[in-house]
């Protein structure tokens, strides 16, 4: 079975990008898609690579319809951030593959995906947009 993203018009048909919208009389780009776009509106592809402009710990499980456990003994922290795309727009997104205690304003990012609840079955899963390191350089 393939990945399920958890809503449609998130992610280019591989998931290997988001995709945002671009005015057509003002060029202002943002995401996410809107679901019916009007005459001005036209899909973009956002870029894959930007830094964190800011962020925020989310330390207790989050009120419903927050999806994971619910048992603060089992709850893990997760890193939620603004990604600013370079000459595109900002994206609100969870930062994967990185200790909280380990962010910092300006790191340089990367997008992948990842399933909103690792402990459901595999068929059962959905995929969110994430950010994580940029790796090497």
């Amino acid at each position: 079975m393939s990945a399920q993203p958890i809503a449609d018009n998130l992610f280019t048909d591989d998931m290997g990008a988001l995709l945002g919208a671009r005015n057509r009389q003002t060029g202002q780009i943002f995401f996410p898609l809107p679901l019916t776009p009007d005459d001005n509106i036209e899909p973009v592809v956002l870029g894959t690579r930007g830094t964190v402009w800011t962020y925020t710990v989310q330390r207790f499980p989050p009120k419903p319809p927050y999806i994971g456990p619910t048992d603060p003994e089992k709850f893990k922290p997760y890193v939620v951030a603004y990604v600013s795309l370079p000459d595109q727009t900002m994206v609100e997104s969870r930062l994967t593959g990185i200790d909280p205690d380990d962010v910092k304003i300006g790191m340089e990012v990367e997008f992948t995906v990842i399933p909103l609840d690792p402990d459901a079955p595999v068929e059962e899963q959905k995929f969110i947009h994430a950010f994580k390191p940029v790796q090497g350089e």
